[in-house]
């Protein structure tokens, strides 16, 4: 009789978190790692710029396309094996994306790779929603804080490596180690949660969310490339429109729809997922536009633009341990997210002072600053926004906060940019659009403050950590005994 196979005890709040954190980390990185590779993509493949943009575009429509199907696959299979199989779909996809012979074949396995980024995010959230009481979201959110934040500013600097140093398509197989090492992890250690009950698949919802949230973010994505006044961006945005109404009208109606828009009447919900949404949108956005700066106007290389922006990530993780352990407690939830959003604004709006000449500590430092208050803004709101929901709305919650994530990052990219094109003069170091683009930004973070402004945090209460204290020992105490009670 063979002896009983060891078994991995691992706490499922631990095994939810770094499987849902791999995951996040490797689909929000690749939303930026593949910018900086594509002028080699397009020499490689023979083709002009105009053309090879559909790399990053292709991406970001399928992400869009699959985010709103998550929260039903994951309560219709269960979260582990929705999880597992979506990290899965990414690797593989990207491990195909390196051996791309054409650039049709390389957008094809970019929308394979967006189906998989698609739907592991939502599934992922939902678990971690499940894994921690919300009196512990704080110290989850933390880490996940840290690799939205980490991501965006990781992805130029390591393509830049990547791409000047071995090959284009090295940045897509260094996501191949850490997606097998995730599903390995996640195979061994995460709980086999069975399938919710839940209702067949909402077709008519699927299709009217994936055709029109894929219109709408292939007209925000190319509307600063092609010109906003161009046919295909007008059709995409204005069919994308009517179809996304179509689908608020069909899904309120429904009693078991694919997209609860009902769960924005929570006002705790609604206020969190604007300001996620919102915070996103200036957060990508600014990040381009200092990209931009430092290349064009200071001149720099790609390689040294990723270096400087990179202590914006160091910003936020710094930013959300303080806010985990210290700010949110001691603030409440509607100060904290207050204060990081206004923090912002202010940061963004004092990068309109940049010029060709400004120190680069300087602009370092104001980086630090945003990455500050972004810390408390993605903290906050992942913490406090599903404290009125319920655990079986979590699933269909989580999809429509990331979907507003998603949308608000493109969304942000592409004002800036048309803000940019629009304000600038005819020199190349002409800082007057990047002053009106900054503004833009900050101006448009403004309206997150105002979301901010409508959590309560009587409705967050549960979320916030309480202090232990510590009571005097009696002499019925016997030595030795622990004293803490909450």
């Amino acid at each position: 009789m063979s002896p009983p196979r060891p078994r991995i005890v691992v706490s499922q709040k631990v095994a939810v978190g770094v499987v849902y954190v791999a995951g996040i980390f490797l689909s929000t990185l690749d939303m930026t790692i593949v910018n900086i590779a594509l002028p080699s993509i397009g020499r490689a493949f023979d083709v002009p710029s105009t053309a090879v943009d559909t790399v990053s575009v292709s991406y970001l429509v399928s992400l869009a396309v699959f985010v709103p199907a998550s929260g039903w696959l994951g309560d219709r299979f269960g979260g582990k094996r929705t999880l597992l199989t979506a990290i899965t779909v990414f690797t593989v996809a990207s491990a195909l994306c390196g051996t791309a012979g054409s650039l049709g074949q390389l957008v094809v396995f970019r929308i394979l790779q967006g189906a998989g980024g698609g739907m592991l995010a939502s599934v992922g959230m939902a678990m971690l929603l499940r894994a921690f009481p919300p009196e512990e979201r704080v110290r989850a959110s933390a880490v996940l804080t840290m690799a939205n934040g980490l991501a965006p500013t990781m992805g130029p600097v390591l393509g830049g490596l990547l791409v000047s140093e071995v090959s284009w398509r090295a940045i897509f197989y260094v996501n191949v180690p850490i997606g097998v090492a995730a599903v390995a992890f996640g195979a061994l250690c995460l709980r086999n949660d069975p399938a919710r009950p839940t209702e067949r698949l909402d077709v008519t919802g699927f299709l009217l969310a994936a055709s029109g949230f894929g219109l709408l973010m292939f007209g925000v994505s190319e509307g600063p490339e092609r010109g906003w006044s161009s046919a295909p961006v007008i059709v995409g945005l204005a069919c994308g429109a009517v179809l996304l109404t179509g689908l608020v009208v069909v899904e309120i109606r429904k009693r078991a729809p694919m997209m609860d828009f009902r769960l924005l009447r929570i006002r705790l919900f609604a206020a969190g997922t604007a300001a996620m949404t919102i915070q996103s949108a200036t957060l990508l956005g600014t990040l381009f536009l200092i990209t931009l700066y430092l290349q064009d106007v200071r001149g720099m290389t790609p390689l040294a633009a990723g270096l400087a922006t990179f202590p914006q990530s160091l910003g936020v993780a710094v930013g959300s341990q303080l806010a985990s352990r210290l700010l949110y407690r001691k603030l409440g939830p509607r100060r904290q997210l207050m204060l990081g959003a206004a923090g912002t604004s202010v940061a963004v709006a004092l990068m309109s002072l940049l010029g060709a000449d400004t120190p680069l500590w300087l602009v370092v430092a104001l980086l630090v600053l945003m990455g500050l208050a972004v810390g408390q803004v993605f903290l906050g709101t992942q913490s406090a926004s599903f404290a009125t929901v319920s655990d079986a709305s979590s699933g269909h919650a989580s999809t429509l906060f990331n979907v507003g994530r998603r949308i608000g990052g493109a969304f942000g990219v592409a004002v800036v940019t048309t803000v940019l094109v629009s304000a600038s003069g005819s020199g190349g170091g002409d800082m007057s659009g990047y002053r009106a683009a900054f503004l833009t930004a900050a101006a448009l973070n403004v309206l997150g403050l105002y979301a901010a402004t409508r959590v309560s945090d009587s409705d967050a209460a549960p979320t916030i950590p309480q202090p232990r204290r510590r009571r005097k020992r009696t002499p019925s105490d016997p030595i030795g005994t622990s004293n803490v009670t909450r």
